[in-house]
């Protein structure tokens, strides 16, 4: 597992795509420029990403979109037949599925997971989400239920998917959600070993659900502008998985504005942001996570409409190449392992960062260049 974790490179601070499945990424912006999120994109990206030592790609498990003017994320690839397909046409880069447990039998997840980590011998990850959309739910005839209950489900849906991984024999499950029966399921993943799991559960039971169970853990805690927060919240969740005699690794979310100046990064920042925002679309994001003025408050209430559109909650990076760097240095020294990030178009900018901030981070030795990424 040493490889996996480390995802086959000696990267210090691990940088990934988030997003890039989803029209419009995690921008919720009206500029025309917006990542369309089809196939042809993705490719390239993931052709682009994986020359450029990039580390992951992480994408969005969403089903329908937000609403609003651009209808935000309205089209979206499913993420095991996009990683897959990404897998099978890159060379070096981690790829994530992101799955909702409750909408996946187990014991179909586990033959995928493991056809895709085949394909891309070893390099296949799993991003858990145990569900909150209410609305996507309906579409499969089914409830996201009580929080608490949502991770009982997943316990037993990993559990379940790992001894099929492990034990050569048929055997059954009866748990309190699942009762299966005669259960095997051959190959084993690939090289003997389990893919990188992750989950991004913000509650005190998403936490311990990930402490148990995941190598890793997307942490992005409100106010997470700050470096002391995220710290707190680094050594909060390392602390939670020394108490179960476990390591995990903690990374974040940001979202990149990178221009050749400081002027150029704010006006740009500014215009996707605020002038050219799909408001329509923040306020039914917003109303259906239940915040409003009355429920947080006016003031939280209008810091969180702000932030909204521009990432949906990551943490927003904007500056000249120096700028993006040096907060990307604060961030690894707060403790993260390292941060998928998000463009408002990830093909047109990513060469900008590729070129102008990986050269900087390799400076500051958190990265390898590129054509020692592979190690």
């Amino acid at each position: 597992m040493a490889d996996r974790r480390s995802m086959y490179n000696d990267n210090k601070f691990k940088i990934g795509l988030f997003g890039p499945n989803c029209s419009s990424g995690r921008a919720v912006t009206k500029v025309p420029e917006r990542w369309s999120g089809n196939w042809e994109g993705n490719l390239a990206l993931a052709q682009m990403a994986d020359e450029a030592g990039i580390d992951f790609l992480l994408p969005i498990g969403r089903w329908k979109g937000y609403g609003g003017d651009t209808n935000y994320q309205g089209a979206t690839f499913e993420t095991i037949a996009w990683a897959t397909g990404l897998l099978a046409a890159t060379k070096r880069i981690t790829v994530f599925a992101t799955v909702h447990a409750p909408l996946f039998p187990p014991v179909i997840a586990a033959k995928q997971f493991v056809t895709a980590d085949h394909i891309g011998q070893g390099r296949f990850a799993l991003n858990i989400v145990c569900g909150w959309n209410e609305g996507e739910f309906r579409m499969f005839g089914a409830t996201t239920g009580a929080h608490e209950a949502r991770y009982e489900y997943g316990q037993e849906w990993i559990d379940v998917i790992r001894q099929m991984w492990e034990r050569d024999e048929p055997f059954d499950f009866e748990g309190k959600h699942l009762h299966l029966h005669d259960l095997v399921s051959n190959p084993k993943p690939w090289g003997d070993t389990q893919p990188l799991m992750m989950n991004a559960g913000q509650s005190p039971a998403g936490h311990a659900f990930a402490v148990r169970n995941c190598d890793a853990l997307f942490s992005t805690p409100r106010g997470s502008g700050s470096v002391e927060l995220l710290a707190e919240a680094v050594k909060k969740a390392k602390g939670l998985a020394a108490e179960h005699g476990r390591v995990i690794d903690v990374f974040s979310v940001g979202v990149i504005t990178c221009k050749p100046t400081m002027k150029e990064a704010e006006a740009y920042y500014r215009h996707c942001v605020i002038d050219e925002a799909d408001w329509n679309a923040v306020d039914s994001i917003l109303a259906m996570k239940d915040v409003s003025p009355q429920t947080v408050g006016e003031e939280e209430y209008l810091r969180r409409r702000s932030h909204q559109a521009h990432g949906m909650g990551g943490i927003p990076i904007v500056g000249d190449p120096d700028a993006v760097a040096e907060k990307l240095i604060g961030l690894a020294g707060a403790g993260i392992r390292g941060m998928g990030i998000s463009f408002v178009n990830y093909l047109d900018e990513l060469p900008f960062f590729r070129d102008e901030v990986l050269p900087r981070l390799e400076s500051a030795g958190l990265r390898e260049p590129a054509a020692r990424a592979a190690g």
